[in-house]
């Protein structure tokens, strides 16, 4: 495995499907002696654990003209 001139490398497969590391998971690097662990971080952040609640609750069907129109001061 080799790291890109940006720093980046690509997680094995088998290792993202074995930790459940996804698009958007967030990670921490563990200095540890002589070698770096990757770890998936718990929970995620404070912010993915916000909005990740809130994905899919929208249930009003209306367009976004309406929603504007409730958004806009009048006058």
């Amino acid at each position: 495995m080799r790291v890109t001139t940006k720093g980046q490398v690509t997680i094995p497969q088998h290792i993202r499907e074995k930790l459940g590391i996804t698009p958007a998971t967030e990670v921490d690097f563990v200095e540890e002696e002589d070698r770096i662990l990757l770890v998936k971080r718990k929970g995620g952040g404070a912010a993915t654990r916000k909005f990740t609640k809130l994905r899919g609750v929208a249930t009003v069907k209306m367009t976004t003209e309406e929603i504007m129109a409730l958004t806009r001061k009048d006058g």
